[in-house]
């Protein structure tokens, strides 16, 4: 026979597990038998369930040289997958102006402007740190 004890709401329940059989325990708490009847197994996961907010993606703080002249730097270190664009396109803001890999993940580096590309100081392949200027429009 087990015996348990429980809290709840300021009261004491003392519960005596007299019989388990398949569907049925018979128990006791505080002096009264009840026959409880068990719907199924409660299966408890023994990996904890790992929530994570949401980040938003680093934003390349652009720097302006000439009046309408913006940089993109790089927001973190790591090495440029792809290219997207090349000298003389037109651009939007928000369009995708590069793939980098940092941290065995690939990101969109993403123009902040509008725009034409003046210059691209990277290529596919290269090997960037943090703040090193990728791409120069105007």
């Amino acid at each position: 026979m087990k015996n348990y004890k429980f809290k709840i709401r300021g009261n004491q329940y003392f519960v005596d597990i007299v019989n388990v059989e398949k569907d049925t325990i018979e128990l006791e708490v505080n002096g009264t038998k009840y026959n409880v009847e068990i719907e199924h197994d409660i299966n408890q996961s023994k990996t904890p369930t790992i929530v994570r907010r949401k980040v938003a993606p680093p934003k390349s703080q652009p720097n302006t040289i000439a009046s309408k002249l913006s940089v993109i730097n790089a927001p973190l270190p790591g090495s440029i997958f792809k290219l997207n664009v090349k000298e003389g396109d037109i651009i939007e803001k928000g369009d995708v102006l590069l793939i980098m890999e940092a941290m065995k993940m690939e990101n969109n580096i993403l123009s902040e402007t509008s725009g034409v590309v003046k210059k691209i100081h990277i290529s596919e392949g290269d090997t960037v740190l943090q703040n090193d200027k990728l791409i120069e429009i105007g």
